[in-house]
């Protein structure tokens, strides 16, 4: 890729197979691509594509109707709040929180896993920088599909520092990575605490474990699993939950609706072979679990549902022809940033 790609494709005006987000009148943001001879409809009227390339970003463009709308390029907050999905994604509020907490830094080795619809991966990748690694687990082929596609819409390019692997990630984690060489790992899955082990033989001492759970009984589990290893410090557990506030003149108060509950983060670090940490002074409390106790933890009794073969092959077609105007997009870039300047 031809450097100076990625900033091209995200300022200057607007051009073909771009991606534009439209503000209409109440607020409401429609997210599309750029097309030759396409048309944004609404139910109050229509905006021509070509009327919107060419304006600079931050443009307002007018419909049929005579309705203003605001043109800006997405942020990526903006770009996976509305890219197909294959299963359920991370928050920005959350992603951001995961960055900050588990202290992604650029050129970082991470291991992500499951990859999802790739919502995570792209902040990660933002975050690592184009020195850094990141190595993505999925079990479901389908789930990878749809990431991969994403990534490339976004970036306009499938990243070189990037892969995914399909699979359990406690079987292929050991055989895609030497033990000691990961800077950082975070899980999003079901059952984090399968591979609690696995993960802190990849860790390099003093790397950080992170896994995102949904309910209060994932979170007691995996916290239990960490701290039966002897091999990190203590877990550290929070959530985050973001309030909006209307701020007009006078008029200050909190909005109607908030990203409450999404998810927990819990955090640990691992200790130097042979470490053995002090212990803590805690009150007493109800550490011991039973059977009984286990089976609340189950898929089945958590509730989880997945996403039908049928919608899931829509999705992934919906994301493979996002990512292949985006590529054809980059090309066109890459040749422009080749051809010889004029006198």
């Amino acid at each position: 890729m031809v450097p100076g790609t990625e900033r091209a494709l995200n300022s200057g005006p607007f051009r073909l197979g771009d991606r534009v987000q439209l503000t209409g009148p109440k607020g409401r943001k429609n997210t599309f691509a750029l097309e030759e001879g396409g048309e944004f409809h609404s139910h109050r009227g229509v905006i021509q594509h070509s009327a919107i390339v060419g304006l600079p970003d931050g443009s307002v463009v007018v419909n049929s109707a005579e309705e203003e709308y605001l043109a800006l390029r997405p942020l990526l907050v903006d770009f996976v709040m509305s890219m197909p999905r294959g299963a359920a994604i991370i928050y920005p509020k959350d992603a951001a929180a995961i960055v900050g907490e588990a202290d992604i830094f650029p050129g970082a080795t991470v291991v992500e896993a499951g990859v999802g619809s790739g919502a995570l991966s792209l902040w990660l990748l933002r975050a690592i920088g184009p020195q850094g690694t990141l190595k993505s687990y999925e079990r479901r082929e389908e789930f990878a599909d749809v990431a991969r596609a994403n990534v490339t819409t976004f970036f306009g390019y499938t990243p070189e520092n990037w892969s995914i692997t399909a699979g359990d990630l406690a079987e292929t984690l050991p055989q895609t990575t030497e033990p000691g060489t990961v800077d950082r790992i975070v899980l999003d899955m079901l059952a984090p605490w399968e591979c609690i082990d696995a993960c802190l033989d990849a860790l390099v001492p003093g790397g950080v474990l992170l896994c995102y759970v949904a309910t209060v009984t994932q979170l007691s589990r995996v916290a239990e699993a960490m701290r039966a290893t002897g091999r990190v410090t203590n877990p550290s557990s929070s959530e985050s939950m973001v309030r909006g506030w209307h701020v007009e003149g006078l008029a200050v108060r909190p909005d109607h609706r908030m990203i409450a509950h999404t998810g927990f983060l819990i955090t640990a670090r691992k200790l130097a072979d042979g470490t053995i940490m002090p212990e803590l002074k805690r009150r007493a409390s109800k550490t011991e679990f039973s059977a009984e106790d286990v089976e609340a933890w189950t898929p089945g009794s958590l509730g989880v549902r997945d996403a039908s073969d049928k919608s899931l092959r829509k999705r992934v077609r919906e994301a493979q022809a996002a990512a292949e105007s985006s590529l054809s997009r980059t090309l066109g870039a890459d040749a422009d940033a080749d051809a010889p300047e004029a006198n």
